[in-house]
């Protein structure tokens, strides 16, 4: 099955209104000379500060889609800070990152309510991007199939085989996030092939072969041909190299 390539630019807490503006016009400007018909699915995920400025960017550009970068599942209450589907879907989102090592290790966000998050966006009609990762203690420790094994498990408990094939997931190998270093292609590649062989044997080899996984981890224009190269690897989920125009760009061109 063919699978669209998707790169992500995860913006993370960067960029005030006037950065958000001209990161977004720089993206707009480079993939605007782009084939349409050869380019990956092209995402971008600000704060929520520049959600709505973002949004009112890319409205006529359909070349480029829109995410948040979390949400909470509940559809409103008392959760201070907090901002809903509902807020989302006034913006025209698509994708929803959940499950980043940044909000697990940082916030203490739980498998389970990861899968809350998971359901929530589906039943909206928006695309989870779920990740998942090892850290460096896990990989030295022989355990990072099983652990991946139980984090996608959980994420995806509930969940019928028609929504999974929807869904995303980023596999972002923990010590490689933000770190510099990036995980071997190869290597992320097998590491992919056996988060496919836990759809496959949770659903189906159909529904493993639909759903599209990205790497994450470090992703840099100079190592993304190779990356794209390999065969379960469906693009990127990228973060420091999505805050320049130029860079993203590339990436985008080398997924092409």
């Amino acid at each position: 099955m063919a699978r669209r390539p998707i790169i992500a630019g995860n913006w993370k807490m960067h960029n005030n209104k006037a950065q958000a503006k001209e990161l977004i016009d720089g993206i707009m400007y480079g993939v605007s000379q782009l084939d349409a018909s050869k380019m990956p699915e092209v995402v971008v995920a600000p704060t929520y500060t520049a959600l709505w400025q973002v949004y009112d960017l890319i409205k006529n550009e359909p070349k480029i889609a829109l995410s948040a970068q979390n949400v909470n599942p509940n559809p409103s209450g008392a959760y201070t800070g907090e901002v809903s589907l509902d807020m989302l879907a006034d913006f025209n989102v698509k994708f929803v990152i959940i499950g980043h090592s940044e909000r697990r290790q940082m916030f203490g966000e739980t498998d389970e309510f990861i899968n809350q998050k998971a359901v929530a966006i589906l039943e909206k009609g928006l695309i989870p991007i779920i990740c998942c990762g090892e850290t460096l203690e896990q990989r030295e420790a022989g355990v990072t199939d099983a652990h991946l094994e139980e984090q996608i498990t959980k994420a995806l408990k509930g969940i019928s085989a028609d929504d999974v094939k929807k869904s995303v997931i980023a596999y972002e190998p923990i010590w490689a996030i933000g770190t510099g270093k990036s995980c071997d292609a190869v290597e992320a590649n097998r590491t992919i092939g056996e988060i496919r062989k836990v759809v496959a044997k949770l659903y189906s080899a159909d529904v493993a072969d639909a759903i599209r996984i990205l790497y994450g981890g470090s992703v840099k224009p100079s190592t993304i041909v190779e990356q794209m190269a390999q065969p379960e690897i469906d693009g990127g989920l990228i973060g420091g190299a999505s805050l320049q125009a130029d860079s993203f760009v590339d990436l985008i061109k080398g997924a092409m």
